[in-house]
Protein backbone atom coordinates (compact mmCIF):
# COMPACT_ATOMS: atom_id res chain seq x y z
CA UNK A 1 0.00 0.00 0.00
CA UNK A 2 2.73 2.13 0.58
CA UNK A 3 4.69 1.66 -2.44
CA UNK A 4 1.23 2.50 -4.43
CA UNK A 5 0.74 6.03 -2.25
CA UNK A 6 4.57 7.40 -3.27
CA UNK A 7 3.86 5.75 -6.72
CA UNK A 8 0.72 8.48 -7.00
CA UNK A 9 2.51 10.93 -5.30
CA UNK A 10 5.53 11.28 -7.34
CA UNK A 11 3.13 11.28 -10.41
CA UNK A 12 1.06 14.45 -9.69
CA UNK A 13 4.46 15.68 -8.41
CA UNK A 14 5.49 15.66 -12.30
CA UNK A 15 4.42 18.09 -14.68
CA UNK A 16 1.28 16.89 -16.82
CA UNK A 17 2.71 15.06 -19.87
CA UNK A 18 -0.36 15.02 -21.61
CA UNK A 19 -1.21 18.48 -21.66
CA UNK A 20 1.79 19.47 -23.75
CA UNK A 21 2.39 22.26 -25.69
CA UNK A 22 3.25 22.79 -29.53
CA UNK A 23 3.94 25.20 -32.35
CA UNK A 24 1.98 24.40 -35.00
CA UNK A 25 2.90 26.27 -39.02
CA UNK A 26 3.13 24.94 -42.23
CA UNK A 27 5.87 26.82 -44.48
CA UNK A 28 3.66 26.16 -47.30
CA UNK A 29 1.06 28.45 -44.89
CA UNK A 30 3.73 31.30 -45.36
CA UNK A 31 2.29 34.71 -46.87
CA UNK A 32 4.97 35.03 -49.66
CA UNK A 33 8.18 36.37 -48.96
CA UNK A 34 7.94 35.38 -45.67
CA UNK A 35 9.37 32.33 -43.54
CA UNK A 36 7.94 32.29 -40.08
CA UNK A 37 7.69 28.55 -39.73
CA UNK A 38 11.66 28.11 -40.14
CA UNK A 39 12.10 26.62 -43.53
CA UNK A 40 14.90 28.71 -44.57
CA UNK A 41 15.41 30.90 -41.69
CA UNK A 42 15.42 30.94 -37.94
CA UNK A 43 11.90 29.99 -36.59
CA UNK A 44 10.50 32.75 -35.03
CA UNK A 45 8.75 31.96 -31.98
CA UNK A 46 7.40 35.66 -31.56
CA UNK A 47 5.06 35.13 -34.20
CA UNK A 48 3.74 31.36 -33.53
CA UNK A 49 2.11 30.75 -30.05
CA UNK A 50 1.99 27.24 -28.78
CA UNK A 51 -0.66 25.63 -28.26
CA UNK A 52 -2.45 22.93 -26.13
CA UNK A 53 -2.40 19.80 -27.98
CA UNK A 54 -5.49 18.34 -26.06
CA UNK A 55 -6.96 22.36 -26.63
CA UNK A 56 -9.89 22.71 -29.62
CA UNK A 57 -7.34 25.04 -31.03
CA UNK A 58 -5.06 22.09 -32.52
CA UNK A 59 -5.28 21.17 -35.89
CA UNK A 60 -3.98 17.51 -34.71
CA UNK A 61 -4.55 16.60 -30.77
CA UNK A 62 -1.73 14.44 -29.54
CA UNK A 63 0.11 13.93 -26.41
CA UNK A 64 3.50 15.06 -27.80
CA UNK A 65 5.11 17.31 -30.81
CA UNK A 66 6.50 16.97 -34.22
CA UNK A 67 8.96 18.72 -36.88
CA UNK A 68 8.71 17.69 -40.36
CA UNK A 69 11.29 18.73 -42.86
CA UNK A 70 11.47 18.19 -46.32
CA UNK A 71 14.23 19.19 -48.92
CA UNK A 72 14.41 19.13 -52.46
CA UNK A 73 17.85 17.61 -54.16
CA UNK A 74 19.89 20.80 -55.20
CA UNK A 75 18.67 22.03 -58.36
CA UNK A 76 15.25 21.11 -58.05
CA UNK A 77 14.13 24.62 -58.22
CA UNK A 78 15.43 27.72 -59.57
CA UNK A 79 17.06 28.87 -56.23
CA UNK A 80 18.46 25.64 -55.96
CA UNK A 81 16.54 23.64 -53.02
CA UNK A 82 13.13 23.70 -52.05
CA UNK A 83 12.38 23.30 -48.47
CA UNK A 84 9.34 22.91 -46.38
CA UNK A 85 9.15 22.49 -42.37
CA UNK A 86 5.91 21.37 -40.31
CA UNK A 87 5.21 21.52 -36.99
CA UNK A 88 2.67 20.39 -35.00
CA UNK A 89 0.82 18.15 -32.48
CA UNK A 90 0.97 14.26 -32.94
CA UNK A 91 -0.69 11.47 -31.57
CA UNK A 92 1.75 8.56 -33.20
CA UNK A 93 5.12 8.48 -34.06
CA UNK A 94 6.48 6.33 -37.06
CA UNK A 95 9.08 5.32 -34.50
CA UNK A 96 7.23 4.78 -32.52
CA UNK A 97 9.38 6.70 -29.31
CA UNK A 98 9.39 10.60 -29.02
CA UNK A 99 12.60 12.41 -28.52
CA UNK A 100 14.46 11.03 -31.64
CA UNK A 101 14.59 11.72 -35.37
CA UNK A 102 13.79 9.68 -38.16
CA UNK A 103 14.87 10.57 -42.00
CA UNK A 104 15.27 9.08 -45.18
CA UNK A 105 14.68 9.95 -49.49
CA UNK A 106 11.76 9.62 -51.18
CA UNK A 107 12.09 7.88 -54.14
CA UNK A 108 11.71 11.85 -56.04
CA UNK A 109 15.24 12.13 -54.27
CA UNK A 110 13.66 14.61 -51.91
CA UNK A 111 14.86 14.14 -48.19
CA UNK A 112 12.89 14.16 -45.22
CA UNK A 113 13.15 14.06 -41.54
CA UNK A 114 10.53 13.67 -38.79
CA UNK A 115 11.56 14.80 -35.27
CA UNK A 116 9.50 13.64 -32.35
CA UNK A 117 9.73 15.55 -28.44
CA UNK A 118 7.22 15.57 -25.98
CA UNK A 119 7.92 18.55 -23.37
CA UNK A 120 6.46 21.99 -23.85
CA UNK A 121 7.22 23.78 -27.10
CA UNK A 122 9.91 21.58 -28.05
CA UNK A 123 9.68 21.54 -31.49
CA UNK A 124 10.65 25.50 -31.99
CA UNK A 125 14.38 24.39 -32.05
CA UNK A 126 16.20 22.07 -34.20
CA UNK A 127 17.42 19.21 -31.84
CA UNK A 128 14.44 17.91 -30.68
CA UNK A 129 15.26 17.01 -26.62
CA UNK A 130 13.24 14.48 -24.91
CA UNK A 131 10.91 15.27 -21.64
CA UNK A 132 12.83 14.06 -18.69
CA UNK A 133 9.43 13.72 -16.75
CA UNK A 134 8.07 11.29 -19.49
CA UNK A 135 11.10 9.38 -19.28
CA UNK A 136 11.22 9.04 -15.54
CA UNK A 137 7.44 7.87 -15.68
CA UNK A 138 8.16 5.35 -18.05
CA UNK A 139 10.93 4.08 -15.95
CA UNK A 140 9.06 3.62 -13.01
CA UNK A 141 5.89 2.22 -14.63
CA UNK A 142 8.72 -0.36 -16.11
CA UNK A 143 9.90 -0.91 -12.59
CA UNK A 144 6.39 -1.17 -11.14
CA UNK A 145 4.83 -3.54 -13.57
Amino acid sequence: MTIKICFFLMLCALPAGFCVRCYQCASFQDAKGEDTCGAYKKFDRDTHIAVECSSEESHTPGSFCMKLTQQGPKGFIWDGRWRQVIRRCASVATTGVTGVCNWGVYANGVYWEECYCSSDECNSSVNVKSSMSLLLSASIMYFFY
